[in-house]
């Protein structure tokens, strides 16, 4: 899922998987929005581009952000690949970290709350 399937799911959620949802959506536009910064292009219309351009390509191939350009590019035209399971797997974990940091975060707020009472 891209972060634009992920803003269409969040409409279907409730409340709190909503806020969820949209957070992680916007988590995964960061590495496109910091490219666009560093070379210089103005992020939200490099991200309007590469959104543009998802939805245009079905998700037939990948969608890469040209740094001498700032337009849209098919990496694989430009002999740009990138592990595919490697991918995977950084966001796998990254989910499980968050939730795990989320986990000892309510840990610690429930330990603050006994010393109080």
């Amino acid at each position: 899922l891209n972060s634009s399937e992920h803003q269409k799911l969040k409409d279907s959620l409730q409340q709190k998987s909503r806020l969820g949802i949209a957070a992680f959506a916007e988590a995964l536009l960061v590495i496109p929005k910091t490219l666009a910064a560093n070379a210089g292009f103005d992020q939200r219309e490099s991200v309007l581009k590469l959104q543009a351009e998802s939805i245009c390509c079905a998700g037939a191939s990948p969608i890469g952000l040209d740094l001498n350009s700032g337009e849209p590019i098919n990496p694989i035209d430009f002999g740009i690949y990138d592990n595919y399971a490697v991918q995977k797997q950084i966001i796998d974990s990254s989910t499980v970290i968050a939730c795990n940091l989320l986990l000892v975060d309510e840990v610690m707020r429930a330990g603050l709350s006994s010393l109080k009472a």
